[in-house]
């Protein structure tokens, strides 16, 4: 999975393609219990880029986005939002691939 550096990144990434945004964050256990099966995730969707979002370092966006709770999943494609898996939940491999195949 990418790490998202910068702002500048995050508003180029979401213009073209389709991406998705993973907030979360270092201290998060509900995020860490999600990262074994992260990359079969992104290897069974491979028609989007996943991104890292570390949400202490990008506090403004996670804001900007009301995303409130981690881990939580927000989807664009061409600069589009078209999905978003937010909330403070623990999120099993089977909520976050039926997340992803409802995205259109």
């Amino acid at each position: 999975m990418k790490k998202l550096e910068n702002i500048d990144q995050y508003e180029e990434l979401i213009k073209k393609g389709k991406n998705i945004l993973m907030f979360s964050a270092d201290w998060c256990p509900d995020c860490r219990f999600i990262d074994p099966f992260l990359p079969e995730i992104e290897g069974s969707f491979t028609d989007f880029t996943f991104y890292y979002v570390d949400c202490d370092e990008f506090i403004d966006l996670c804001s900007t986005l009301n995303v409130f709770g981690i881990p939580s999943f927000v989807a664009f494609k061409d600069g589009i939002e078209i999905g978003r898996f937010v909330s403070k939940d623990r999120k099993t491999k089977e909520e976050i691939e039926q997340f992803i195949k409802g995205l259109s």
